[in-house]
């Protein structure tokens, strides 16, 4: 089979691989879509970081040029033992793979699990002709729902545990500053829980005005503006209940904590590439609630999302293209990691 193969910065060679098998518990996608995300785009720019190439990983044993792709789908070509009644079924993989028996696991909480690696990131992935993948990370994808749309299904997924985390409310204002690609999947999150007040912040008018067909009641340019002003402007002085930090960008937590008001909640994100400061004395006397998020719950997240896309609007609002996989780096991995993608883009590996 082709895959597309990491070995380091700017080195990512479609390659031939021998099909995997298989083993216990496992199915075999023959996969129809692939995703590529910002962690991708930054492994390809600056890594190897997170991706094992020169040390093994803990838990998945994985070292050495590895095959990419954390957000796919598929048709189960083979089930091994235990999952043969998958077979001929179209699913969509959580990639994260976790141990079903920790602490965090039995609280429902597998993103956490103490073992938890992805498929893609920590082992080899989904950007290939097939992958064998635990079938406890598989979800069916619904007969109306098309792969275009179920492509999409790992980083709504993603977004929708987001819009959980925050504790958002119908009634309550949210703040979600930047409307990229995360940013996008967690105000469909935040739609589909009946958020009504979204107060979208970017500084991208093509990104702001996707915001607005997803949902967004206001959507603002900040470029060149204070956002908690912009926010002030918009809430009144007291702030807002909700605020959701999705960009990373240096600063902007503390601006977070600045928007929201007594009591408020602010989500974190967007990963900062360094450390940033905090004036945690401040929202102490406000008791301002910080909280963070990762990845997402498979059980309960995969199954809303693929339940969300099936009607195609959001993929309408988000797909940029489906490229194939000689066209990986050219098409995909290099205008993402420069900024120019205009939304997700998706890998057939069969064309």
């Amino acid at each position: 089979m082709r895959a597309a193969v990491y070995h380091g910065a700017h080195d990512v060679r479609i390659e031939r691989r021998p099909v995997p098998q298989a083993g216990p518990g496992e199915v075999l996608l023959r996969v129809t879509r692939s995703g590529i995300c910002g962690t991708d785009a930054t492994e390809y720019r600056n890594g190897p970081g997170l991706f094992p190439v020169r040390r093994k990983h803990p838990v998945s044993g994985h070292q050495g040029p590895l095959v990419m792709g954390h957000e796919f789908i598929g048709e189960a070509a083979a089930g091994g033992a235990g999952a043969e009644d998958l077979v001929g079924r179209r699913l969509a993989s959580g990639a994260g793979v976790s141990c079903g028996s920790c602490p965090w696991c039995r609280a429902g909480r597998t993103n956490l699990c103490a073992s938890y690696w992805t498929l893609g990131l920590n082992a080899d992935g989904g950007l290939a002709e097939y992958v064998a993948v635990p079938a406890s990370t598989c979800l069916p994808i619904p007969d109306g729902c098309g792969d275009d749309s179920a492509g999409l299904a790992q980083p709504l997924g993603v977004g929708l545990h987001a819009a959980r985390r925050s504790g958002a409310r119908p009634g309550e204002t949210v703040v979600l500053i930047g409307a990229g690609a995360i940013g996008s999947f967690i105000l469909c999150g935040l739609a589909a829980h009946g958020v009504d007040r979204i107060i979208a912040l970017d500084v991208d008018d093509a990104r702001l005005a996707t915001a607005r067909a997803l949902g967004a009641s206001d959507a603002v340019n900040v470029a060149g503006d204070d956002p908690v002003e912009v926010v002030a402007d918009l809430t009144g002085a007291e702030g807002t209940q909700v605020v959701i930090e999705a960009s990373g960008v240096p600063g902007s937590a503390q601006r977070a904590m600045r928007m929201a008001a007594r009591g408020g909640r602010v989500l974190l994100v967007g990963l900062a590439h360094a450390p940033q400061e905090l004036d945690l004395a401040e929202a102490t006397l406000r008791e301002v609630d910080l909280l963070t998020t990762v990845a997402h719950v498979c059980g309960d997240d995969i199954p809303e999302a693929l339940r969300l896309l099936t009607d195609g609007r959001i993929a309408q609002h988000l797909l940029d293209r489906v490229i194939g996989l000689d066209a990986l780096v050219d098409e995909g991995l290099e205008p993402l990691a420069a900024g120019r993608a205009a939304g997700k883009i998706l890998v057939d590996p069969r064309s």
